[in-house]
Parts: structure tokens; sequence; C-alpha cells
């Protein structure tokens, strides 16, 4: 090599050395003065090493907590020397961000953009005018005078489910509860949102395959996002893990698309009989804003990939947990069982319709604590675009903020020392009265709150009070329940539990 070729290569590397350490000297001045956990912070990758393993299990789990103790309003997580992420876990900067409604696009930065190889840019991921006009034109599909014919399709379903909870019974074995759930609600968004009928609640003791592919999808995601190593495109689509997303990415298209394309060619040939609601997909096909313009063939496969998932994914995950939650508190469930049996011997038909929901009170209190414990949904990211005050701290603009959902859910300062304990009555009218709105946010909160939670809700009421008018369940003690973090909060090895014909 001449002298010339060499003195030119140092040259460039002394200039990207030199960028770098200003580039590293701005991150960590912009930063300097917030809250950090420096008792887990390596010296060049940040926290990066709790994150190292492949799953994101109850070691990262418990690590949160350990934090939201110690920094009960926010603390900075470093991914690498220079990437930063505030995490929030406090009602009151929590909703500065959720409240606020930008008239800017809203930025859901790096960890989003991973999704949209599989969800598009559906009301989940979408900012701005594109978000505002999915939102207003999909909202009518969630209106009462719809969701109300829906409490007998959750009944069948959970019909479903119920039988094959019996054929543990009859083996006297425990049952996996997360995966027989996951079915259920699988089969009741499909039934209810795109009137598509399946038999994926009887695949012979196996996992479907959506829901496989659905798990494996989300997993990776969460993985790629704390990996800063594999979010250039070019670099993680050459991995193995990347091509296997692509490939459940493809797969859950397909399906998605069958939906669709199934129900096109009723609605071509059949039309809307006038006894028939307008389900989700239906308006997804037929809606048009106020230019005369419909969504086009991307749009409503993004927003059927999007509902497709969190439609069955977060409510499996809740009613999962709240059925475990209940085992290990049998007093609580004998209290909503009696609720049950009260409010179903009520009924003319001996069954639960649309009004009775409203009165199970008591129920309701469990599932709202359940979701509180146990947060189907850990964590929702914002990539804020003006600074943010909190007490003596400015988090700079552009910041990747972390809202902590568990964390909040857990904070100490909010829910007192006993927040690990399932304690219902929290949830008593008497004990919320006082009570932050933004100190329990299970479907955010907001503009951007969950368009579907009524539909969820009422859901997981009718599911839980079928499921828990046949059985009483307890804890198999001999098998490990341990959380997994991922889109939605998992059971790393399944939920076991044995279920008791009542």
């Amino acid at each position: 090599m001449s002298a010339i070729l060499l003195s030119a290569v140092i040259s460039v590397v002394v200039i990207i050395i030199f960028q770098l350490l200003i580039k590293l000297l701005r991150v960590k001045y912009a930063y300097h003065g917030l809250p950090e956990p420096l008792e887990d912070k390596h010296w060049l990758l940040g926290h990066l090493p709790i994150f190292s393993n492949k799953i994101a299990g109850q070691s990262v789990v418990d690590k949160f907590l350990e934090w939201t103790a110690k920094y009960p309003r926010m603390y900075v997580l470093w991914f690498g020397p220079f990437d930063a992420r505030v995490v929030l876990n406090h009602p009151d900067p929590i909703k500065k961000i959720l409240k606020t409604s930008d008239p800017k696009p809203v930025n859901f930065g790096q960890v989003y953009r991973h999704g949209i190889p599989w969800l598009g840019e559906g009301l989940l991921i979408a900012g701005g005018a594109k978000w505002k006009r999915s939102r207003r034109l999909l909202t009518p599909a969630f209106h009462f005078d719809i969701l109300r014919p829906y409490v007998k399709i959750y009944k069948s379903c959970a019909d479903i489910l119920a039988r094959n909870i019996e054929i543990s019974v009859e083996k006297n074995e425990s049952v996996e509860i997360f995966s027989l759930v996951s079915s259920c609600t699988l089969d009741i968004i499909l039934q209810c949102a795109f009137s598509y009928k399946t038999d994926c609640q009887n695949f012979c003791g196996t996992i479907h395959p959506y829901i496989s592919a659905v798990n494996e999808i989300s997993a990776t995601w969460n993985r790629r996002n704390r990996a800063p190593w594999l979010h250039p495109d070019f670099i993680f689509y050459r991995t193995a893990e990347g091509k296997s997303f692509k490939a459940k990415c493809d797969y859950v298209h397909q399906v998605a698309e069958d939906v669709i394309d199934k129900r096109r060619n009723t609605l071509e040939t059949q039309g809307i009989s006038s006894q028939k609601y307008l389900d989700f997909l239906d308006i997804l096909l037929t809606a048009k804003d106020e230019n005369g313009k419909g969504m086009s063939k991307e749009d409503i496969r993004s927003e059927v990939d999007t509902f497709m998932f969190e439609g069955h994914d977060t409510t499996a995950s809740a009613s999962s947990w709240i059925l475990y939650s209940l085992a290990e508190n049998p007093e609580c469930q004998r209290k909503c069982q009696e609720e049950i049996d009260k409010v179903i011997s009520e009924t003319k038909s001996g069954q639960l319709e649309w009004k009775d929901l409203g009165r199970l009170e008591y129920l309701t209190q469990c599932i709202k604590e359940g979701m509180r414990l146990h947060s189907p949904v850990p964590g929702i990211l914002r990539d804020i675009q003006s600074p943010l005050r909190e007490g003596d701290h400015e988090i700079p603009a552009r910041t990747s903020v972390l809202i902590s959902i568990n964390g909040l859910h857990h904070n100490p300062t909010v829910w007192g020392k006993d927040h690990a304990q399932f304690k219902p009555e929290r949830f008593s009218p008497e004990n919320t009265e006082e009570r932050d709105s933004f100190a329990f946010c299970p479907f955010s909160a907001g503009p951007r709150n969950c368009i579907g939670q009524n539909f969820a809700m009422s859901e997981e009421r009718t599911v839980l009070a079928t499921l828990l008018q046949r059985f009483t369940f307890s804890v198999d003690k001999t098998h490990k329940v341990e959380k997994q973090i991922s889109a939605v909060m998992r059971a790393r090895y399944g939920i076991k539990l044995f279920a008791t014909p009542r």
C-alpha cells in the first residue's frame, strides 16, 4: 500500500472515529442527569446484556419491576452507546404523551417499523392523516348495536372450548389453557369480525398453524427490537430468523387474503341481508370517506392482519392469565361463580345475554385486576416530537419513549407495596373514585386507545363466565409458569390448570 493511500485510509478512519465521538458526546449530554440503573449498565453495551437472551423471559419481567420500584416515574435504558430509550411508568408523564393530539404524524420509530412487514400500516402502526381516516371509517364497526349480537358467538365458541377442556378432565390430566384459549379467541374474531367459520378449535390437540405463526412472528419482532445489529433489513433478512419471519408473514397474509376474498365474493353474489349487521370486514370492504374513496386492497389487508392479531392474541393473554389468578385465589373464584350462577338463574333463557354482562360486577373487577397484574400488552412506544418536561428533567425531542404498561400497573407509588397480589377490590367503585384514570391502561388511553376494548371486555366476561359456570380451576403445581414479554404477555411454557366439573 502506497504511503498516499495509507495516509488517506488513516484520515478516513480518524474522521469516522471523530464523528462517532461527537455523536456519543451529544447523546450523553442530551440525557445527562436523567435517572438510570447504573448498577446494571455495561460501560459500552449499556443495558443490552440484560436483554441478550433470545427470549425475554421472567428475569426480564422481574428486572423491569425492580427498576420501576427504584425509579417510580421514569428512567433511561441504553441499547449500546448511542441508542437511549426513556421508560415511563407513572400516570403523570404517561398521560402527557397519551393525551396529546399532535397535528404532526405520530412517529413510532424503528421498533414499529419492524412490524410493518407483518401488520402493514393498520390502526396499530399508522400515523397522522392515514390513522385518522382509518379510525373514522372503522369506529362504526364497534358500536354497541353491532357488538350486542356477538354474545351468541362468544358463547358458542366458549362452549367448544369447554368441551376441549373436558377431554383433559376425562383423562384426569391438567390442561394447557393458553393454547386452547388462543384457539377460542381466534375462532371468535374470525366469526364476529369477518363472518368466517373454521374448525380452528378442533386441531387434534395441536396449536393451530396461524396461532403458531403469530407467536413466532411477535417473538422475532421483539427479539429484533432488542438487537441493534439486526435492525438493518439487509442483515436481518439474510439470517435464518429473518427468512423464517418473512415466510411466516407470507403465511398470515395468505390467511388474511383468503378471509377477505371469501367475504368479498359473498357480498358480490348475495349482498347484505337487511337483517344482517355490518361486521368489521363488511365495513372495510364498503366504507368510503368524505371524498367517496374506499380503502385500497393493501389497506384492507393491513387492517385484517392487525385485527386478527390484536383481536385474538391480547384477549387470549388476558383470559388465560385471569383464569390462572382465579385458580391461585379460590375464594375469588368462588365469588365469581356465585355471581355467575345468580345472574344466569335470573335470565329467561338460562343463557347470558348482552344485557346481563353489566351485572357481572365482581367478575369484571377480577378481569380488570387480572389485566393489571399481568398486563396483556406489556408496553407501547412513541418517538416524542417535542421536548417533554418531567419534574426537574427534560426528555429531549425525538426520544424513543417506552410507556411501560406493566411497570405502571406494578408501580408501588400508585398501587401500594402489595401490587404483586391479586386483589379485585381495587376496582370496586369506592376504590376507583380517587384514582388517576391513567393509572390503569390495559387498552392504552387517549385518542389512540384500543378501538376494540368494549369488544374485548364483553368477550372476556362471556368466555370466563361460561368456563367458571362449568368448572372449578386449580393450579398444576408441578408445572412451571413463567412470563415472557412479546407483543403480548405470554406464558413461556404455557399455563396448566386442573379443571374440576361443578
